[in-house]
């Protein structure tokens, strides 16, 4: 199946880098180009995306808005977000997460980096940029409600999980993949997956990027000091 990609970007030049690279590849094409995150969200549905390479600093409605109405769009609950950044260590990490992204990519990235972020995104994985390390992004989630003490509130949530769920959960957040925590808990990789969808389905998490933030803002995972 093609996987279909929307460009969010206020820079018809780069824009069209991304078109000439998606389009070279047989598995992938560029369905629409939007200039700001309201063009984005309007032909997400029109042009029916798959994923959407979203620019996080456009003018008007900027991507990080956009990534929260798609998300909040029950129509638009397949699409998946890749956020671009020229910045990639500062808040804009979590602010992403936290909107719905599936994950984020800096604009400096190799063409083989976007190419492969689309594929993760299109087949529902969290995507991590290499230069943006698991433990930075824990540490974002654990300063940005430093002022909520509502921890046992938050906690709350992962009552519906059984326990093997929970312990997958606290695998996912580590950013093993399925078979590596299938390796690891000795299960089969298709278990692991079963577990992970009905705790995506009970936690009300679009993929398992989502899984990652609710893992950390409940304090099922905990940062890491180093």
């Amino acid at each position: 199946m093609t996987i279909r990609v929307l460009l969010a970007d206020d820079q018809a030049l780069l824009r069209s880098a991304f078109k000439v690279l998606v389009d070279s590849e047989p598995d992938m094409a560029v369905v629409g180009e939007a200039s700001d995150g309201a063009e984005a969200v309007r032909l997400a549905k029109a042009e029916a995306a798959d994923v959407v390479l979203m620019d996080i600093r456009m003018p008007g409605t900027d991507g990080l808005a956009a990534t929260r109405m798609i998300s909040d769009d029950p129509a638009l609950s397949h699409v998946r977000v890749v956020m671009l950044t020229t910045f990639e260590v500062d808040e804009y990490v979590v602010q992403s997460l936290r909107a719905g992204a599936s994950g984020f990519l800096g604009k400096g990235a190799e063409p083989d980096e976007l190419l492969g972020a689309i594929r993760v995104a299109a087949a529902g994985e969290a995507l991590l940029s290499p230069t943006a390390t698991k433990g930075l992004i824990a540490r974002f989630l654990a300063q940005g409600d430093g002022e909520d003490e509502d921890t046992p509130a938050r906690s709350e949530r992962l009552d519906a999980l059984t326990g093997r769920e929970r312990e997958v959960l606290v695998q996912v957040a580590g950013g093993l993949s399925n078979d590596e925590i299938a390796e690891r808990l000795e299960v089969s990789p298709l278990t692991v997956k079963t577990h992970v969808n009905r705790a995506m389905a009970k936690l009300g998490a679009r993929d398992r990027a989502q899984l990652v933030v609710i893992a950390y803002e409940t304090g099922l995972v905990r940062p890491r000091g180093d």
